[in-house]
């Protein structure tokens, strides 16, 4: 039971990336400094998960963009939902003129390291307030 409250004490951070080892090596990294990671292949399987559980709602959402852009409508439900979402793209996709107009928390350019992601996540935590202080 004791485990159930830390993870609810802890920041939720959706990653979501079609790669696996890239969103594996980030999740570990956000878990290792404290925070209750969650990966998913998909925006749309993350926005089921929201869906079936609301009470789990993320503080923050790291996207790669590639292959999760095909769809803006899906794109615009994942920024709809509340949460920030920090972009990483690679050089085709941050070029794309729709792209670079979302509203995101921060857009991340590749070449970048797991370590330069996390640090982001950090800082744009602890300048952001949680919701309802």
């Amino acid at each position: 039971m004791a485990h159930d409250e830390d993870d609810e004490a802890r920041a939720r951070i959706w990653i979501i990336g079609a790669d696996h080892w890239p969103r594996a090596y980030l999740r570990a990294e956000l878990i290792e400094r404290g925070y209750d990671a969650v990966g998913y292949l998909g925006i749309r399987d993350a926005l089921v998960d929201l869906a079936l559980a609301p009470s789990r709602r993320p503080r923050l959402v790291v996207l790669d963009l590639l292959g999760q852009i095909e769809d803006e409508t899906v794109v615009a439900a994942l920024i709809g939902q509340g949460a920030p979402v920090v972009a990483l793209a690679g050089a085709t996709a941050a070029t794309e003129e729709r792209l670079l107009h979302q509203p995101w928390a921060a857009f991340l350019r590749r070449p970048l390291t797991i370590g330069q992601v996390a640090d982001l996540v950090d800082r744009r935590l602890t300048e952001a307030p949680h919701d309802g202080e």
